[in-house]
């Protein structure tokens, strides 16, 4: 009888649940790039390394890796709204613990673990409870949908945590992003009904990945995925700091600040991510793809090399950079998840997020090393860097190339 008076729970139609899925992503995201934002202060006032910040920054993404095969594959047998509160619950944990106990390295690697392990709950969870909702065309604009409110949050995040700091400190900041994660777990609570989970495959089945490794199409863009977070974590994860750095070393420094910069690229990637999609559909999945990994590249080398010599040019190659990381964001998650066996779709999105945020802890950790062994953030150790970046980012062009993963349905030249 509660749930007949649940005014939420009379609005269940696909589009009505993909916009509140996205709005709780916001809710959820909005502080993972806190961190991010506001590491160079944070390394200052605990004398980090390099190499110390890159660990802090690539554990949320290696605690994501290691706990999302187990979490999302289980939204195969029981209730995906389950496994995704759970997911937020500890979001919430990991950030209210970094804003009430971090003191230095290992309380903050912690603290940033768990709330990695949060994020592997809630991130491809929720697009799994969209996927178990949507279907056909809709499902592939439902991804990018998905994956544009990630990047709006991810975006926002950058400047909301400049400006709580500012005013109250780094540490409401963090408290402020449990709170909202607080608002996005009582947003699904409230309105998106429970489901109940057909018992189609075996118990021994749940966690036999080999199936999903064996599916070549799926597995050409979850790999190419991972390279793809590879590049946007090492890029985004340290911008803030090689902004400011070039804003150091130039003595100039426009009116975008390193922080509001970072923010613009978010907004620019959400919307070529989703731009992205709608090209794969029109053109060509592979083509497009393709496409965004030579241009990227190219902006890896020009970053690296002629960046560090003017902060105006460092800014604008770098939203460039961030427009054509992300294009062909949403189009290979549709892709793993288009290729995916409707009964192992959770242990595909599993798998391809799980290699994709293996990428997502590698790169910043990578960028931190470089710099340490050229020396610090020298002119020398950022071209080393993103050459490096440029160098990973072709050899997934060319790993793509050589598995060649089949279109969707909806694309152009899926007939064939």
């Amino acid at each position: 009888m509660a749930s007949r008076n649940n005014p939420f729970v009379r609005l269940r139609s696909p589009e009505f649940l993909v916009a509140l899925v996205c709005v709780a992503q916001v809710f959820v995201q909005i502080g993972s790039a806190f961190w991010m934002a506001l590491l160079p202060g944070m390394m200052a006032q605990w004398q980090l390394s390099n190499s110390e910040a890159g660990w802090i920054t690539a554990i949320f993404f290696g605690a994501y890796m290691v706990s999302v095969p187990v979490l999302v594959t289980l939204t195969d047998r029981f209730d995906t709204r389950s496994v995704y509160l759970l997911g937020v619950g500890l979001t919430v944990v990991g950030h209210v613990l970094f804003s009430t106990l971090a003191d230095g390295f290992w309380s903050a690697l912690s603290f940033r673990a768990l709330t990695g392990i949060g994020w592997a709950g809630t991130y491809m969870t929720g697009l799994k409870l969209l996927a178990d909702k949507v279907e056909g065309k809709l499902m592939s604009r439902a991804t990018a949908g998905h994956a544009a409110s990630i990047g709006i949050s991810g975006a926002l995040s950058f400047v909301c945590a400049e400006w709580i700091a500012h005013l109250a400190g780094w540490r409401v900041a963090f408290l402020a992003a449990g709170l909202s994660a607080a608002l996005a777990w009582l947003l699904i609570v409230l309105a998106f009904p429970r489901q109940r989970r057909e018992q189609s495959t075996g118990e021994a089945a749940l966690f036999d990945f080999r199936p999903v490794f064996r599916n070549r199409s799926a597995m050409a863009y979850a790999i190419t995925y991972g390279i793809h977070t590879f590049e946007f974590h090492a890029v985004r994860g340290w911008g803030v700091v090689f902004l400011a750095f070039v804003a150091g070393t130039t003595g100039v420094e426009s009116f975008l600040s390193p922080p509001l910069a970072l923010t613009l690229l978010g907004l620019i990637a959400t919307v070529t991510s989703v731009m992205g999609n709608e090209a794969a559909i029109r053109f060509g999945r592979r083509h497009l793809i393709a496409f965004a990994l030579v241009a990227s590249a190219i902006c890896a080398v020009l970053l690296g090399t002629l960046g560090p010599y003017s902060y105006a040019f460092a800014v604008a190659v770098l939203l460039i950079y961030g427009g054509f990381i992300s294009l062909d964001s949403a189009s290979l998650t549709a892709g793993s998840a288009g290729s995916a066996d409707p009964e192992r779709r959770g242990a595909t999105l599993a798998v391809h997020s799980m290699l994709g945020y293996a990428g997502g802890f590698i790169g910043p950790l990578l960028v931190g090393w470089i710099l340490d062994l050229a020396g610090g953030t020298t002119h020398t150790g950022w071209a080393l860097a993103y050459l490096a970046v440029a160098g990973i980012t072709l050899l997934a062009l060319l790993l793509f190339a050589v598995m060649r993963p089949k279109a969707l349905a909806g694309d152009r030249g899926s007939a064939a």
